[in-house]
């Protein structure tokens, strides 16, 4: 690992002294919220320099819709994707953190020798069975995300006893596995996984018990941006839930949250320095 690289992935030892901000990068054409709109290396690269010039610690670059009911691309068209858009955002911005969203080894694989840093599985490993493998080799940060089903399966009716409890279970036993794979444990983080599977009142118990997820002992992911069970209270359309966002995030970051993922970095970064101040 080279020295950047190893203080890029280091960027997790700061958990506890502050909230870390994820700033979404989809170069899909569609995602729930910004489908379409960043398709083409350079209206990304342009999107990535302003998400880091307000204050995001780490991209999140995707190339798979992993919105309810979205249908797989190939693997090909992912890599015809989001590889590009790496390769650029790592010339560019040499020390910012890259995240790729995505539960493909193969995509893995080329995303870390592109210039990604860490990897995001919304299957938590279980949809690919080299992925374990690839992100023990390259000894990177991992985010293990809870999902029922597949975003094309996932909001059919979903139904828990305890959500809250059922998704502690999953998570801690996905952490065993992936451990036993040889990841590093220091190197996981962990997400609820907010409107994934999950209906509306599960999402607000959730974000309501989020303290009850640090009984795993690893970092907190929280992805709340935009979401559909924030529209559910507030009536309103994608675009317009940024104050949405940010008390659910604000929420969060007091419920235990250590990392957010968001469209909308500028404001939420503001939020997250009163947040933090009242915190920490």
């Amino acid at each position: 690992m080279i020295p950047s690289m190893l203080a890029r992935t280091e960027i997790l030892k700061q958990v506890g002294t502050r909230t870390l901000l994820m700033g979404v990068l989809n170069v899909t054409p569609d995602s729930f919220s910004d489908g379409g709109r960043f398709t083409n290396v350079e209206a990304t690269l342009a999107h990535a320099r302003q998400l880091a010039g307000e204050g995001a610690d780490i991209l999140d670059i995707g190339g798979e819709s992993t919105r309810p009911g979205a249908s797989p691309v190939s693997l090909e068209e992912e890599l015809k994707r989001a590889i590009p858009v790496i390769r650029a955002v790592r010339a560019e911005l040499p020390q910012m953190c890259i995240s790729v969203d995505t539960y493909k080894a193969r995509v893995a694989e080329e995303a870390l020798e592109a210039g990604a840093d860490m990897l995001n599985d919304v299957s938590a490993l279980r949809f690919d069975s080299r992925m374990a493998r690839v992100i023990a080799q390259a000894d990177a940060p991992v985010v293990l995300m809870h999902m029922l089903g597949t975003p094309q399966t996932m909001q059919q009716s979903p139904t828990y006893k305890d959500v809250v409890a059922e998704i502690i279970k999953f998570l801690s036993e996905r952490i065993v596995w992936a451990t036993q794979q040889g990841i590093s444990e220091e190197r996981i983080v962990i997400d609820p996984g907010i409107g994934f599977g999950k209906k509306p009142e599960h999402n607000t118990q959730i974000l309501r018990r989020l303290s009850e997820f640090k009984v795993l002992g690893r970092p907190l992911l929280l992805g709340t941006s935009r979401k559909s069970f924030l529209g559910a209270l507030t009536k309103r359309p994608v675009e317009k839930r940024v104050e949405e966002t940010i008390a659910s995030v604000v929420i969060g970051v007091l419920h235990g949250a250590d990392l957010v993922r968001v469209h909308d970095v500028g404001p939420i970064k503001h939020a997250l320095m009163v947040a933090d101040a009242i915190r920490y």
